[in-house]
């Protein structure tokens, strides 16, 4: 019997990976809730607690690695669970981008409601963009959902102009643990084949302009990280810089923060193509990006839908898996995503030669992964669903 090369199974991940086998899996790649509940969706009412992160121990293999996905305001909740089961944190790799906006509930629009005063309409936003967060002159309000300016109507909500509720989004962190080993690191590797991490199968690839100028104007850096000298070195000895725990998105925002963002991995946020990749089948719909309200309640207009044949709100993308895929898991290793979602781990998983375990609870989402991972099969047979 040929062994299926990625498979999603439908249904509660505690249920599932109890009918599967101990000391099975070499990695755990996933994305589990965040606990905000987001877009007022059921399944990120909260963070997975301790009974969720003792199954997927009992399944993964001594000195597997979990990456574990998690929310800025809660991931202290899922790093405690993780360790609480039994996992080792090893580490927490920072996703850093700069395409995120402030969902931030707006103080003096918010005194001015309860206070049933209505705003008057001076006129469109000048430094209104779509989905930017962009903060207007504190004089004024940005209405969120037209562009639209409008002045504070009572006394108290002119003190209060300019103020809001919270930060702009910048980063995810992705928290890294393993499963104690049995041994040392060098008998549990040859035994089971996982402990480690691929450090020359991350490696950062190395930019020899920027990293010169850097070096001319401060001759102690070397070319590559851990470097033993700091003069010139031979192009074929450059394997590129020891992997990070930092990962950004190559904005601009990131670039001017670093000043030196070439030396970090770096993917952008998933693009609509990298949703809808072997979806080309399913009908084009329109999604909401939130649930419907602006950060003060609201009803927002079409400018927080889209429209998408991937209709999971939360969509990792692909070149990103594949980093952490390829980070963690030995040559033809069998990763399990127990929060599968619309498939994110699983495609990058096929594409880069690992075979694959998604759980998922909700129908709907079962079909987008499979449609997903399917369309990167190298052999059709082995993704009989």
């Amino acid at each position: 019997m040929v062994k299926r090369a990625a498979e999603v199974r439908l249904g509660d991940c505690r249920e599932v990976m109890a009918s599967m086998d101990a000391e099975s899996v070499d990695a755990i790649v996933t994305d589990p809730p965040y606990g905000l509940s987001f877009m007022g969706k059921g399944w990120d009412h909260g963070v997975p607690g301790v009974e969720f992160w003792m199954e997927a121990l009992r399944v993964a293999k001594p000195g597997s690695h979990l990456l574990a996905f998690g929310g800025t305001r809660t991931y202290h909740r899922l790093a405690c669970a993780i360790e609480d089961s039994g996992w080792e944190i090893r580490d927490c790799v920072m996703w850093v981008y700069g395409s995120g906006f402030p969902k931030s509930h707006d103080v003096s629009k918010a005194i001015d409601k309860a206070a049933g005063a209505e705003r008057e309409v001076i006129g469109p936003n000048r430094n209104y963009r779509p989905n930017s967060g962009a903060i207007a002159d504190p004089e004024w309000f940005q209405d969120r959902s037209s562009g639209l300016l409008t002045v504070p109507a009572t006394e108290a909500a002119r003190q209060w102009s300019g103020w809001g509720t919270a930060l702009k989004p910048a980063w995810e962190p992705i928290i890294v643990a393993r499963k104690s080993l049995i041994g040392t690191v060098a008998e549990n590797v040859v035994k089971h084949g996982t402990g480690g991490i691929n450090v020359d199968g991350c490696r950062v690839g190395y930019d020899r302009d920027a990293d010169d100028t850097r070096r001319k104007a401060d001759p102690s850096k070397g070319w590559c990280i851990g470097s033993p000298t700091s003069g010139s070195m031979d192009d074929s000895a450059l394997q590129g810089r020891w992997p990070a725990n930092l990962i950004h998105d190559g904005s601009d925002e990131v670039e001017s923060l670093t000043g030196s963002a070439a030396r970090f991995f770096y993917c952008a946020k998933a693009s609509k193509a990298d949703r809808d990749e072997g979806l080309e089948a399913r009908p084009v719909v329109r999604v909401k990006m939130n649930n419907g309200n602006d950060a003060d309640g609201d009803p927002v207009s079409d400018r927080f839908t889209k429209m998408a044949r991937n209709t999971h709100p939360t969509v990792k993308p692909t070149e990103l898996m594949r980093y952490l895929c390829r980070l963690v898991t030995p040559p033809g290793g069998l990763i399990l995503d127990p929060f599968c979602g619309s498939g994110s781990t699983g495609k990058a998983a096929v594409v880069e030669g690992f075979r694959f375990i998604g759980i998922e609870r909700e129908a709907e989402y079962v079909e987008i992964a499979r449609a997903r991972i399917s369309a990167f099969a190298k052999d059709a047979s082995l993704f009989t669903w």
